[in-house]
């Protein structure tokens, strides 16, 4: 009488890990759409960035809406008198919220053709988006019991992600421009290096950590954990497009795609392992 089986299961699901990668890439699209307006060579994206980082959100959205155990709690963020503002969900509730409005302005001013409202409001949104990837990192940063999460450098790489991923859809929707895949190119070549730089950084800190920082790189270094994380996010999404981009060779149309299409990738195992490893040493004892 009175035992129970203590069922140790994860708190954040895959779910999240494709949230994280769809708001990567919608922050990085509103840093194109904004830098349209200071790069003449990016003005081809205007448009398309502002239109799929808006449509981006509402996916977004949805699979945020749909992970709650009562959906229509959603409606409470839209409260002002219900939100504890001492809770970081709070303030990410109100980011996400702001940037719609924001990128519904900015979209309805470049449909009048208004380019001096429509210059504010992208950069509002640009500077909201930064907010995006910043509170995602965040989010885990507050966890002090978590390796890997709990380090002042998982919100500039999500930053640096955004940055790489929202390059990488932008090359791909700029195929054929010459002037915008320049720059796009230079722009995903240090991104994605700076992504790598950053990922060593994690491992040799959680490598060299404590008991349970050591456990969580042993999670992250092998096994399916491990080809996700080395192979594909580090060597193939991060290492392998610098190196591509950066070689000669690296201004040839399908050098650029192929570098695009592996940061992608490469951006989705990085998400889905540095939300997911760290949380499986839980499950284990």
């Amino acid at each position: 009488m009175g035992d129970y089986v203590w069922f140790h299961d994860v708190s954040w699901h895959a779910s999240y890990a494709v949230y994280f990668f769809v708001i990567g890439i919608l922050a990085g699209l509103s840093f194109m759409s904004y830098g349209s307006w200071i790069t003449p060579a990016l003005r081809p994206l205007r448009e398309k960035a502002a239109y799929g980082s808006i449509a981006l959100l509402a996916l977004g959205g949805v699979l945020l809406i749909a992970d709650l155990s009562q959906p229509l709690r959603f409606l409470n963020i839209l409260n002002p008198g219900y939100l504890n503002f001492s809770s970081p969900l709070a303030w990410g509730a109100l980011n996400i919220v702001a940037f719609a409005v924001a990128s519904v302005l900015y979209i309805m001013a470049l449909q009048k053709g208004d380019e001096a409202k429509g210059k504010l409001l992208a950069l509002v949104t640009a500077l909201l988006a930064l907010g995006l990837p910043v509170y995602t990192g965040f989010d885990l940063t507050v966890h002090q019991s978590r390796p890997v999460w709990n380090s002042p450098i998982i919100p500039v790489l999500f930053v640096a992600m955004a940055i790489a991923s929202g390059s990488a859809v932008g090359s791909l929707l700029a195929m054929g421009n010459e002037e915008a895949q320049k720059v796009l190119r230079q722009y995903m070549l240090w991104s994605a290096g700076a992504v790598a730089v950053m990922l060593v950084s994690v491992m040799g800190t959680t490598n060299y950590g404590g008991s349970a920082a050591e456990l969580t790189f042993m999670i992250m270094t092998t096994g399916t954990m491990g080809l996700l994380f080395i192979g594909v996010g580090f060597l193939a999404g991060s290492v392998a497009p610098a190196v591509l981009l950066f070689a000669p060779m690296g201004k040839s149309q399908a050098v650029l795609m192929v570098s695009a299409l592996l940061i992608l990738v490469g951006g989705a195992a990085l998400r889905y392992v540095l939300l997911m490893a760290p949380q499986q040493l839980q499950t284990l004892f």
